[in-house]
């Protein structure tokens, strides 16, 4: 410190560098806090399943999805499809955020530390959404069928003739989706939950089929299983053989990649 200062100048000049000093350490404990935390968060154990939460797709129908949880829960998982709000067609975020709550009572009432969900149609979305918005950390799986994680032209078409008809959640499902834009933007598939994408190629609701694909998830159309299988968008949740599929997908560890030689076994 100059000594040119003047007693009461260099009293002023001292309490300002304690404070600086003091503000400094504060943000370096929080800083070291926030790292200590991050740094302390186990990741979700692959070898120990959770509940299921089942996100319906546009439209909101549960029905849909309940043959799917029927045969989960025939098969010994705890299985729900989750209640969306209004009739599924109102903003998608909002159903994300319906599904975090459905994850936080799964959670208390099973005592379970993750979740599985499997997302149908734009339930796969949905699914997406909440695992951006920290649904990540508790998701051990997530599995969507038939998402049109890039858009439908369906949506796209709709928007343009009869836009009246399409409310919030078909337009955020077109391929010019500001919504979808955003959630496509850098990491498809956020770092905690194993993704996989089930579609079918023979899908006439999600054009093009391939906008089920979603980079850095095992990418699974059925028919790279069984060739010949006939699957439209609508049988999805329902057909036995996706049902195995999902089953297969859902068991502990890694996902499973499939192909032709599965394919009579999983069908039996």
């Amino acid at each position: 410190m100059s000594a040119g200062l003047s007693p009461a100048r260099r009293l002023v000049v001292t309490v300002l560098v304690l404070a600086v000093v003091a503000v400094l350490a504060t943000g370096g404990a929080l800083l070291l806090g926030r790292q200590s935390d991050a740094a302390g968060r186990q990741p979700v154990s692959l070898e120990e399943p959770g509940p299921v939460l089942l996100v319906p797709g546009y439209g909101g129908s549960a029905s849909a999805l309940q043959p799917l949880a029927d045969r989960l829960v025939a098969e010994g998982r705890d299985a729900t499809v989750v209640a969306v709000p209004g009739d599924g067609t109102g903003d998608l975020r909002e159903s994300a955020e319906a599904l975090a709550e459905a994850a936080g009572a799964a959670l208390e009432r099973t005592g379970a530390e993750s979740v599985d969900v499997v997302g149908y149609s734009a339930g796969g979305v949905v699914a997406r959404l909440w695992a951006a918005e920290g649904g990540a950390d508790v998701a051990r799986r997530i599995v969507t069928l038939g998402s049109p994680h890039h858009g439908t032209t369906l949506a796209d078409l709709a928007g343009s003739l009869a836009p009246d008809r399409c409310p919030e959640a078909c337009r955020q499902m077109s391929t010019r989706s500001a919504l979808l834009a955003q959630l496509n933007a850098g990491d498809e598939t956020p770092e905690g939950p194993t993704w996989v994408s089930i579609w079918t190629t023979q899908d006439r609701t999600v054009t093009p089929p391939e906008s089920a694909r979603l980079e850095g998830a095992l990418d699974l159309p059925v028919q790279s299983v069984c060739a010949d299988a006939r699957v439209p968008h609508v049988d999805l949740p329902r057909a036995p053989l996706v049902q195995a599929i999902v089953l297969e997908q859902l068991r502990p560890g890694d996902p499973i990649p499939l192909g032709p030689e599965d394919c009579a076994r999983l069908r039996g």
